[in-house]
């Protein structure tokens, strides 16, 4: 498979934007906009890095024609990444459905464990599109 250098820029700078992006607003990456709660940790950073290198990689990826769009499971991932990384007091749906204590006795021991899910489900959907594009590759038997 060759690789076209503007699909690969196109990549680079989806995973580069969504890496700023989802860094600024869960105050992983320092600003004044943002003051972080939960002190951060090298697994969110882990998370965060996954999380925009696999968008990259499935932003660029083609799938055949007539196959369905995999868009939605994409927003799965990137949700589970997000809740994975971010801080859970911060999260304004979080905290409207559960108290900041029950989010931090409950919820926060299980960000490692969403992050992995989050990243297998995106690592998955990557697999399973990069199969798809290989059938698309191979040629066909003629029929005599």
């Amino acid at each position: 498979m060759s690789l076209n250098p503007r699909r690969v820029g196109k990549g680079l700078a989806v995973s580069a934007g969504a890496f700023v992006l989802f860094g600024v607003v869960t105050g992983l990456i320092p600003n004044d906009f943002y003051v972080r709660m939960v002190s951060r940790t090298p697994l969110d950073y882990l998370f965060l890095t996954l999380t925009a290198g696999l968008l990259g990689v499935y932003s660029v990826q083609r799938v055949p024609e007539g196959r369905g769009s995999d868009d939605g499971v994409a927003a799965l991932g990137t949700v589970g990444g997000i809740l994975a990384f971010g801080c859970p007091v911060c999260n304004a749906v979080l905290l409207a459905a559960f108290s900041s204590s029950a989010l931090m006795t409950y919820f926060d021991p299980l960000r490692p464990v969403v992050g992995v899910v989050a990243v297998v489900v995106l690592g998955g959907l990557v697999y399973y599109r990069r199969s798809l594009a290989c059938e698309s590759c191979r040629p066909r038997p003629q029929s005599e």
